[in-house]
């Protein structure tokens, strides 16, 4: 009986104890005054910025490269970023230049099985530095998708999309690549940072 009731008491402290610990928790998350105004305005920025397709910061008007494909798709390469974590990010648009409506050609995807089954992309571009005689293939997470834009739609005319590709870095010494696109004419960039 003894027993029993060591362990009731056991439960009611360690739940008391609890309750007392969310209790101090919520007061602490809580409060008031001025200091609410400030992590709000935060909070409302990154909703508002975060979740963006189109991350193309430190663009200028003037893009990097355009080129002409198929169809009569328009490929302006607005900035290609080096990252601190290692890779390159290329950020574009991807416009409708034609009178007509405009599918998507499967070769942006490339051709290896893992990019191909993950739908359509821009899988296949590459960067190639000529200097160190290295060609860049667009990253993949764990599970084969592409670092890329993907299920890229039918534009209508005169219709844009943004896009990204993510690539390894090249050295840092290297500052200009080839960008290489299926379908599209290679193109000289100069990556920033």
């Amino acid at each position: 009986m003894s027993i029993r009731f060591t362990a009731k008491a056991r439960r009611g402290m360690v739940a008391l104890t609890v309750a007392a610990g969310l209790a101090v928790g919520v007061a602490g998350c809580g409060g008031g005054g001025s200091g609410d105004k400030k992590p709000q305005a935060s909070a409302s920025a990154s909703k508002d910025d975060g979740s963006k397709p189109s991350a193309q910061e430190g663009q200028s008007d003037e893009p990097l490269a355009e080129l002409k494909g198929p169809s009569g798709l328009l490929l302006q390469v607005t900035s290609a970023k080096r990252d601190a974590g290692g890779f390159v990010t290329v950020n574009g648009n991807l416009k409708n230049d034609s009178g007509n409506t405009a599918v998507i050609p499967s070769n942006l995807s490339g051709n290896e099985t893992e990019i191909i089954k993950n739908g359509s992309s821009l899988g296949g571009a590459t960067l190639v530095d000529s200097k160190g005689k290295k060609r860049y293939y667009v990253l993949r997470d764990t599970d084969g998708r592409p670092l890329t834009t993907t299920g890229l739609p039918t534009l209508k005319a005169g219709e844009s999309l943004p896009v990204f590709m993510q690539f390894p870095a090249p050295p840092a010494a290297t500052t200009e690549v080839d960008f290489q696109l299926p379908g599209f004419p290679t193109a000289s960039i100069q990556i920033s940072g």
